[in-house]
């Protein structure tokens, strides 16, 4: 395995870092106070014009469109190369829609280049990748356990030449954005089917009569706002059979090739979170002085830095690791790796935050800083794409089968060894 970058990589690590100093890091009060006079207005999931303009800045230098492995629709990338960009994007909050790399349309761009049919693209992806419109994934449902997703109950049904959808969802991220125009909607088109061929995924136009914005929801208090994550009504909607994605049944294949790429794009961000938290501890260290001497020659800081250090380091490497696999033997095959780091690398990040909201102390916890708003949003990832549990799970399922105890066979004619293997 060799992660050393590439030229190209690295000349695009450069070019982007220098678009962060130059464009992102001096706007990000500007976003803030921004959308806060949007929520004064009444109307926080307005777009702001920072992005807006910067996106325009983006895309003329080229800085576009990053993801997409193995398409040519995108920068040409793999998986191991995009992670050292996405990583740096992951350290503001707005840098990756700047560079249309954000979730969820980055995974619902995949799904519709992978799965999506000509005039599927047409329509709906060749927006996406030009930064015209938005998208959202309506699959986790309020009245159920989601994190088994056998256990969605909203309908798909046939009628004539159209699917008829029925069912609730929420996190459905970006749904109150004016801008997002289609929805990957999944339900079951089938419950007599086998238990994982019941549901099947669909494009649903947000325009769509049937289709109500109920609520806005909060995370620890914050609205996530201009993006947001909304909960959504769907009563009698109806879509054209050409609409659906793939086939009947086929809604959980498409999830794992949409899944696997959106779990380590969070990874690849939440790595870039971890280092600029680490970044203001250090800075805040030397700044302050407590009992006599500068923070940052107080021995539980220099053991905090330290393991703050180790500790990224090694997350960035299982993301690399997982990245290279799934470039080499395909997402299903590196389905260990994916769900090892997403558990690791929000579980890390969290302690890095952590860590430094203490060393900032009052400030740590409040909005002059951006800490408390990135520990809310890793806090989130160990929810969604799936519960640490579940990726645990796996894991340890997976685990299991490599050291399975062969079955013993008895010596023919041996009545003694009747239940041998038992």
């Amino acid at each position: 395995m060799d992660f050393s970058h590439s030229d190209k990589v690295r000349e695009l690590q450069q070019r982007i870092q220098a678009f962060m100093d130059r464009h992102i890091y001096p706007a990000e009060a500007l976003f803030h106070d921004e959308i806060a006079r949007n929520r004064r207005a009444g109307n926080p999931w307005q777009p702001t014009q920072v992005v807006e303009k910067l996106k325009e800045k983006a895309k003329a230098e080229a800085l576009w469109n990053f993801f997409l492995p193995h398409s040519d629709q995108g920068a040409g990338l793999s998986n191991l190369e995009y992670a050292p960009l996405c990583e740096i994007m992951g350290r503001s909050p707005m840098a990756s829609e700047v560079f249309n790399c954000s979730a969820p349309d980055t995974g619902n761009m995949e799904v519709l280049a992978r799965y999506g049919t000509p005039e599927q693209q047409r329509r709906w992806l060749a927006p996406l990748l030009d930064g015209r419109i938005r998208s959202a994934f309506a699959m986790t449902e309020p009245a159920v356990a989601s994190s088994d997703a056998t256990n969605i109950q909203s309908s798909i049904t046939r009628d004539g030449d159209s699917y008829v959808i029925n069912g609730r969802k929420w996190w459905t991220s970006g749904a109150g954005d004016p801008r997002c125009e289609i929805l990957i909607f999944m339900g079951k088109t089938n419950p007599e089917a086998s238990r994982h061929n019941q549901q099947s995924m669909i494009l649903v136009p947000m325009k769509t009569p049937g289709i109500r914005v109920v609520r806005a929801l909060t995370v620890f208090g914050y609205d996530d706002a201009p993006h947001g994550h909304a909960e959504v009504d769907f009563v009698n909607v109806r879509v054209p059979v050409e609409n659906l994605l793939l086939g009947e049944g086929r809604g959980f294949e498409i999830a794992q090739g949409r899944l696997g790429p959106g779990r380590i794009h969070h990874c690849m961000r939440t790595i870039g979170v971890a280092e600029r938290a680490l970044e203001l501890m250090c800075k805040r260290s030397q700044e302050r002085v407590a009992f006599g001497k500068r923070l940052s020659e107080q021995g539980v800081t220099l053991e905090r830095i330290a393991e703050s250090r180790i500790a990224i380091d090694q997350a960035r490497w299982l993301v690399l690791n997982a990245a290279y696999m799934m470039d080499t033997v395909g997402n299903r095959a590196a389905r260990a790796e994916i769900a090892m780091i997403k558990v690791a690398a929000p579980t890390m990040a969290l302690r890095v935050l952590d860590w430094a909201i203490q060393m900032h102390g009052g400030g740590g916890v409040s909005d002059d800083f951006p800490l408390a708003a990135l520990w809310a949003g890793v806090r989130t990832l160990r929810l969604a794409d799936g519960p640490d549990e579940v990726h645990r799970d796996a894991i340890a399922r997976l685990e299991l089968s490599r050291h399975r105890p062969r079955e013993s066979v008895s010596p023919p004619n041996n009545p003694n060894n009747q239940a041998a293997g038992s």
